[in-house]
């Protein structure tokens, strides 16, 4: 379904492209041909001037010529296919992972470099699968000719041609199982290693100051080991396969001159003949090699499908993989279209309720969040509050159905939602995460992110952030380029772009996650309080620090995944013992702050 699909999608580019590569598998026959004339003349089997002789080589080195100019004409027309094909796999698995239905988490692998080795090499495989069959067609269109050809100048030899070929088949339908487990050991391992890279990168700093660069090196060659060894296996299962259809081509044209030679001297079979079948049997080597390809690329290719697969949503199959869902592969019209400031439906915002929320983290379901209510109301600042652990970001994540609900409902304006990761969105809600993620672009795409957005817009937002004297020290404004994960920009920057990401979408619902832990005191007091006073109407919040409890009109205190309070701050600090507690630990810490300063 998938390899149809590909080639269907563009199915006039696919097929200009394969009518090109024919003539490069069909022009070999009229080579053959000419040889056959040329060297029955030089033979004296069919005596003629020297002049056709000439001719003849003419239209042999003609042929090899217009063969030439075909195969670089096919090249440069079937590369726009085998492009488009990828980004639309790559396409499809991005787009369910960013908006369709439940939580993407669920699927992604451990580590970015696993999915990103799917997205390169896994998708890669699936295309060449399909390309294959273009030479799979050409190689049996001239097969077929040849095979005509030769059967009307010898049927026994070329009996003898064909019975090798045959059981080349078998032996490659017989090593498929065995290719596919390789294959998929190989590249798993080989996404370890990606995987293993790219964390070496982004842990650089703590690997030096752990002194353990020695240690992460020799777990490197241990994963490259690893690697190795898979690939070499994959790779000599599929050498094999190769080495023994090579083999059996060779011991092809042996048996043709040993059967060809008594022929010869009873004038039967020519020199012509001769020059014909060796030139044909060189060609003829590609169709079992291109039958031995297609078939030991199959388990492959399906394997390929399956870890794609497995990236997206659990309604989604192999079929939705190579769907067309549209991709924009030219620079004119049509565009793709514009992301609406707001979604279509719901209304905006009055109240959202989450009753009854449990995320188990574990299959003991000791970690995680157990029966969590939660009402937000239009115009309510909302903190979620409690000790390291407690499940705040996991509370948060679930509401925005980042992680799987295992029970619990959300409502919005008291409707049902099903999914909330894809209603839950800009401009509905805006979510700035724990984890601040910048890209190394400017600070103006790192902002909008392909959304529309003017200077003032982007200026009101970054004003909100309290980041406006910030971005007035920067040379370039807004087209300062940031650096990879945002180096060039301090943490308590980076911070507060994340915010002002959030805040440039303006939603009804604002939700930040820990974001001031690297503000200083009155940085973040001057925060919480242009947000507070002109920022969304509605914001939930988690954190500790006084300045985001003292704005709040609600505070929900947890404690070990369960509510432990809930109410305003002045009520919890005298009716909630945990409320207290973390009171005093954070106006300790600020104190110790404050006199570090």
């Amino acid at each position: 379904m998938v390899a149809t699909r590909l080639a269907t999608f563009d199915l006039r580019r696919y097929l200009v492209g394969a009518l090109l590569w024919m003539p490069v598998h069909v022009i070999p026959l009229a080579g053959g041909l000419v040889l056959r004339q040329l060297f029955d003349q030089l033979s004296g089997h069919r005596p003629v001037g020297l002049e056709l002789s000439l001719w003849l080589c003419a239209a042999f080195v003609c042929v090899e010529v217009v063969r030439g100019v075909m195969i670089v004409v096919a090249w440069t027309y079937g590369v726009y296919w085998w492009c488009a094909a990828a980004t639309l796999l790559r396409a499809n698995v991005l787009r369910s992972i960013l908006t369709a239905r439940g939580p993407a988490a669920s699927r992604l692998p451990h580590s970015s470099g696993e999915s990103l080795a799917r997205l390169r090499d896994d998708v890669g495989d699936t295309v060449d699968f399909t390309d294959e069959s273009v030479t799979l067609a050409g190689t049996t269109l001239f097969a077929t000719a040849a095979l005509v050809i030769m059967a009307s100048i010898d049927p026994m030899i070329t009996l003898v041609l064909v019975v090798p070929m045959l059981a080349v088949g078998v032996l490659s339908r017989t090593l498929r199982g065995p290719i596919a487990r390789l294959h998929r050991r190989s590249r798993e391992l080989g996404a370890a290693v990606t995987a293993y890279i790219g964390d070496l990168f982004g842990a650089v700093l703590a690997i030096k100051t752990a002194g353990a660069e020695e240690a992460a090196l020799e777990r490197l060659r241990e994963h490259n080991r690893r690697r190795r060894d898979a690939a070499v296996k994959d790779r000599l299962a599929t050498d094999l396969l190769d080495a023994t259809t090579g083999t059996t081509i060779e011991l092809s044209i042996g048996l043709v001159l040993l059967l060809a030679a008594p022929a010869m001297r009873g004038g039967e079979f020519t020199v012509g003949d001769l020059a014909l079948f060796t030139s044909y049997i060189g060609w003829l080597t590609a169709l079992p090699r291109a039958v031995g390809a297609t078939l030991y690329g199959l388990p492959q290719a399906a394997v390929s499908v399956d870890r794609l697969t497995r990236l997206m949503a659990r309604h989604e199959d192999a079929g939705d993989l190579s769907r067309n869902n549209g991709v924009w592969l030219h620079a004119g019209p049509p565009h793709p279209p514009a992301a609406t400031a707001r979604p279509d439906g719901g209304g905006p915002l009055e109240v959202l309720e989450a009753r009854g929320l449990t995320v188990r983290h574990d299959d003991h379901g000791r970690r995680g969040v157990f029966d969590v209510d939660l009402r937000l109301e239009r115009g309510a600042f909302t903190v979620v509050t409690g000790a390291v652990g407690a499940g705040k970001t996991t509370l948060i994540r679930a509401l925005l159905g980042l992680l799987p609900l295992h029970s619990g409902t959300i409502s919005w304006n008291g409707v049902p939602v099903d999914d909330p990761g894809t209603f839950l969105v800009p401009g509905r809600a805006a979510y700035a995460g724990q984890v601040p993620r910048l890209f190394s672009e400017t600070l103006r795409e790192n902002l909008l992110l392909g959304r529309a957005a003017t200077d003032d817009e982007i200026g009101r937002a970054l004003e909100l952030a309290a980041f406006e004297a910030d971005l007035a020290e920067m040379p370039d404004g807004l087209d300062t380029i940031v650096g990879p994960r945002g180096v060039r920009l301090s943490g308590g920057q980076v911070q507060r772009a994340t915010a002002a990401r959030a805040l440039v979408r303006t939603p009804d619902l604002l939700v930040v996650d820990d974001l001031s832990s690297a503000l200083d005191v009155e940085t973040e007091r001057l925060l919480w309080e242009r947000i507070a006073s002109r920022g969304p109407e509605t914001v939930l919040v988690v954190s500790h620090r006084q300045a985001a409890l003292e704005r709040a009109d609600q505070v929900v205190v947890l404690d070990r995944g369960r509510v432990a309070g809930r109410g305003p701050l002045g009520e919890l600090l005298e009716s909630c013992p945990e409320m207290r507690r973390l009171w005093s630990a954070e106006r300790i810490t600020e104190a110790e702050e404050g006199a570090g300063d």
